[in-house]
């Protein structure tokens, strides 16, 4: 086989195996609608969004936080308020530096939570108690200690996010870029509900 055809291979397969995730998202429509209408909701009676995630969910984290505080496709529409805990480089380095990784996101939470408002927590793999991405499942701990509602995405088993949080969607995948490319989907997707209402 040449080396063209394996990259055709490499592509199509890559390609169909991503299709197959997105199909899957028809499985969470209901879930996703509650929690566009209850961040819509939540915003009315004055309350806001804290997003955080680790790696590329810190990205989709910023990203979404962008897409609220700005706009998605209305530029008319008025703002929602919506942050992101993975933006700020000093406190984090200097938290982590100082206390260490895992009680930064909790922290955040205590700073900028409050009753009423929504924690929006993105891990591929949901979290573990003590491990990977165990940092978000203390923030959501945090969250709901103090009165916020939690929210998530996940994927691979969920983790534990899956079983504390309020809502959840787990994406039906293993792969992580799959995962990811889901996640980012799912925002848009809240993005467009919130749009329309």
């Amino acid at each position: 086989m040449s080396e063209k055809d394996k990259i055709e291979n490499l592509l199509n397969k890559y390609f169909d195996e991503s299709i197959l995730t997105f199909h899957t998202l028809k499985n969470n429509i209901s879930t996703i609608k509650r929690m566009a209408l209850e961040i819509h909701q939540s915003q009315i009676n004055g309350s806001k969004l804290l997003i955080g995630g680790n790696g590329g969910s810190a990205a989709d984290a910023q990203h979404f936080a962008g897409e609220l505080t700005c706009t998605y496709k209305k530029p008319d529409r008025r703002p929602y308020s919506a942050i992101s805990l993975s933006s700020n480089a000093s406190a984090i380095t200097a938290w982590a530096n100082d206390f260490g990784y895992d009680s930064y996101f909790s922290r955040q939470v205590e700073a900028y939570g409050k009753s009423g408002d929504i924690l929006f927590l993105i891990s591929t793999g949901g979290g573990e108690k003590d491990g990977f991405s165990s940092n978000l499942v203390q923030a959501g701990e945090k969250g709901i200690n103090l009165g916020l509602k939690l929210f998530s995405l996940v994927g691979k088993t969920g983790g534990e996010l899956s079983k504390i949080s309020h809502e959840h969607v787990k994406v039906d995948s293993f792969t992580t870029s799959h995962i990811q490319e889901a996640h980012i989907t799912i925002i848009h997707s809240i993005c467009e509900i919130l749009e329309s209402i």
